[in-house]
Order: structure tokens, then sequence, then C-alpha cells
């Protein structure tokens, strides 16, 4: 009997050692770029998770870079992706971008934000379309005819609400105003349409977003998508409401979408929700943290506050009525500002980059990437790269201004890349700068505490920034 337990136990290790042999040495039509896939199914996740307590790149990143170059291969939670910071390789996935890549999200962000199909994001001209409905609403046109202002205006109740209080969530209060801006914009909503804290969902969600995918009774993630499902169904009943009495009339960006429903043909009811949905979240976090990251830097350094505050007191003591409201001319004018805007998006690096999935076996530089991998260039490493970014870590916003080419715009990438980038770039440094206008040219303030910096990959500040705000 122990003779047929030994066999079978050896038929198991044998196959076992199959198993992981073949993991870590794929098929291949070509030489895979260097690197590791790490254990099976988890693959180098644990690693990727390890933070840096600083604004560095994360040891994942830096190590690999370091040992293999600047594009290698590993895996992620099971999916095998090849990782880059090679702006040579960055081009080449631009110009093939629909050709021999096509969008990819992490499995966590697909199944979250509807992209679980493997042909959902290959539906003809979707992402043309919602582009060029989102640059119609909030792009340079929108901004220069009608929202500068509207920008202006919610910045300066949201700061005068803060006066007086002893501390300030940065994050949370930035947040807040970001969300209601945007949801005010998208789909008119206000705060007494909904009896659940709106604004709360999406800061409970962001929380479990990045967490292990444990759909467990208990778990952040779990949390995160019965959050997500909260504020699906608070849009949702919007929708509804507007769709039962289409002749009131509305302004917004979701009566736009419901008057091309019928033309377009992946946009239903469940798109549109969908949709409003990740234009909220992606317009609340990359704000809020932005403008959180912008006051950390500023208040960290004295130097770069007292520039700014003196470009901004210039331009209104250039005006004639010292009360009125911002100009898109002096959006334009304020150079120092959009300095520190950059590098704070910079050190932020609030995207991942640009992740793609090959179509097929990809040849590049003499290696092949077979089909189906993933693709990640990530904005991290080029936002860290000391070759193009002396002394990387380091807040320094005139290093934008002594830029003599455009290598560093060439390598700056917080909006994601080519054509698939964000089109709500304009936006939230329109947003940024007009807030930052309000700030420094009214009031003054001090930090009261902050948390501590970590990056694993995407930073966080943990307990935030905590700020007192008093008038000048």
């Amino acid at each position: 009997m122990w003779i047929i337990g030994t066999f079978v136990s050896g038929l198991v290790i044998a196959w076992l050692a199959h198993w992981v042999y073949k993991w870590k040495n794929p098929k291949c039509g070509g030489v895979l770029p260097p690197g590791s896939l790490g254990l099976p199914l988890i693959g180098e996740t644990l690693q990727l998770m390890v933070p840096s307590y600083s604004m560095d790149l994360n040891p994942f990143l830096k190590k690999r870079i370091q040992r293999y170059g600047k594009t290698f291969r590993t895996s992620v939670a099971g999916r095998a992706v090849v990782v880059s910071a090679d702006p040579g390789f960055r081009h080449f996935v631009v110009q093939q971008d629909g050709r021999l890549f096509d969008s990819w999200s992490l499995d966590t962000f697909a199944k979250i934000f509807a992209q679980e199909s493997e042909g959902s994001t290959n539906i003809p001209n979707v992402h043309k379309y919602i582009r060029s409905t989102v640059l119609k609403h909030f792009g340079v046109e929108g901004l220069r005819e009608k929202l500068l202002p509207l920008m202006e205006e919610v910045s300066r109740v949201t700061i005068k609400s803060w006066l007086g209080q002893e501390s300030i969530d940065v994050k949370y209060a930035t947040g807040t105003m970001a969300i209601g801006f945007g949801a005010k914009q998208l789909l008119s909503y206000g705060p007494k349409q909904s009896s659940e804290k709106f604004f709360d969902l999406f800061f409970a969600f962001i929380r479990g977003l990045m967490s292990i995918p444990l759909n467990i009774p208990g778990t952040l993630h779990y949390k995160c998508l019965k959050d997500h499902k909260k504020a699906l169904s608070i849009i949702r009943e919007i929708v509804k409401e507007r769709f039962s009495s289409p002749e009131t009339p509305y302004n917004d960006y979701l009566s736009h979408i419901m008057a091309d429903m019928g033309k377009e043909k992946f946009l239903t009811e469940d798109s549109m929700v969908q949709l409003i949905f990740t234009l909220l979240w992606v317009s609340f976090d990359s704000l809020s943290t932005a403008l959180t990251l912008a006051l950390m830097f500023l208040e960290e350094n004295p130097k770069a506050l007292q520039e700014i505050t003196d470009e901004h007191d210039a331009i209104i003591q250039q005006r004639e009525l010292t009360d009125s409201s911002i100009t898109w001319k002096e959006y334009k004018s304020m150079p120092f500002t959009l300095h520190v805007i950059h590098e704070s998006l910079r050190l932020g690096s609030l995207s991942p980059g640009m992740l793609r999935r090959t179509k097929g076996d990809v040849e590049w530089n003499g290696f092949t990437i077979p089909a189906g991998w993933g693709v990640w260039i990530s904005a991290t490493a080029f936002h860290f790269d000391p070759e193009t970014y002396r002394d990387p870590t380091t807040f320094n916003p005139w290093r934008w201004k002594d830029c003599k080419s455009d290598a560093l715009l060439k390598n700056f990438m917080p909006f994601g890349s080519g054509m698939k980038q964000c089109a709500g770039a304009d936006y939230t440094r329109v947003f940024l700068a007009t807030f930052l206008h309000v700030l420094v040219t009214k009031y003054r303030f001090i930090k009261v505490k902050r948390g501590l910096i970590r990056r694993n990959p995407i930073l966080n500040i943990g307990e935030g920034l905590h700020i007192k705000v008093m008038e000048k």
C-alpha cells in the first residue's frame, strides 16, 4: 500500500513541478523581456504592495529597474505584465494603440468599472464618443465660457466655510467640494436629492479600491463594492427621474448623453449610470489629491509659497476692480502656478500610467511580448527618472521654469499618454489654479498635522494633511 502512496505522491509532486515550470517559463515565439513571473497565481503581487515611506518609487519598481532595466516582465494577481519606463517603448505603444494593443484595466478596476468582458473596450467609437462629449462640457471652451467663474465661486464658498475651524482635513474637504461641483455639472445633483451621504460613499469606495480583492464581509474590498452599489443606485434614481420627465429642461452632461441615446447603440441606462460614476470618481480623486499635495508642498517651501502669492497678488493689482471674477486671460498669466501644479502632479503621479493588453505576439527591441499579456507604462517610473528630472524626489517647481527643451513634458504623463489620455486634464489644471488663486490672495494657512507618506505604488498620505485657515 505504501508503494501506491509513494507513487501517487511522486506523480503529484511531478505535476506541481511541471506546472510551476510552465508558469515560470511561458510559451513564447521569441525572447521574453527580462524579469520573473514570481509565484504561481499570486505572481509578485505582494512585492508590489510593499511601500516606500517617502516620495520615491516603491521598492518593487526601483529594484527591478535597477536589476533588469527600464522594461521587464512580472505578474500581478495572476496576470503576466510587462512594465516599462522606456520612452521608446511608450512611443511604440502609443503609435500601435488599437492595432497591436487594446485598452486594459487591472481585474479589480475592470470589475468595478464594468469592463469585465474581453470585448467591452473594443466597441467601435465608444472611447471617441466619451472623450468628445467630455471635452465639449469640460474642455477648454467650456472652461473659458462657463466653468471658470463657477470654479472660483465654489472655491470661495468652500474656503470661507473653513474659517473658525481648528483643523481641516484637506483631502476630505476638497474632495467633497470636487464631488459636489462635478455632480452639479454632470447631472444637476444637489445634496438634498438623497438621504445617503453621497460624498462619503466615494471616500469609502476609494479606500477599498486598492485593497486585496476578497469579497468577504468585513474586508475593505467587500465594503468598497457595497459603497459602489449605493453610489450607483443614487445616480440611477436621478437618471430614471430624468427619463420619466423629459420635458424638464436641463443643461448638463446627462441631458447631452440622454439626447444621444438613440444615435449611439452602446448608450443604455446602465452605461450612463456607470459613466457618470466613473467621471465623478476620476475628477474627485485627482483634484482632492493634487490640492492636498500642492498645499503640503507649498507649506513646507516658504519660497515657493511666497512666489505663487506674489504672482496672484500682481494679477489682482492689475484689475480695475479688485473683486472682479478671474478671467481666462488671467488664468493664462499664471506660469509659476502652473509649475507648482505640474510639480505636484509629477510627485503625486496620480495616474498609474498607461495600461494596455497585447492583441497578438508583439515584437519590440529584440523581445517578444506574448498575446494577451498586460502592458503597464508606469507614470511614476517616468516621473522619478533621474536622467530626466534632477533630484526627482525634491519638490522643485522652478525646474519647469528653466526647462529649455520639451524633454520634461515628453516624460510627463499625469493624465495618461497618447490619444486616450484623460480628457479632463485642462479641467483639473484650471480648477487647481483657481482654487490656489482664491486661497493665496485672501487667506493664509498653517499646518496642524500631516500623515506619513507611503507609496505602494499609489501615493498615500496616511491620515492626510490637516490645516487651519485664517483671513489675511
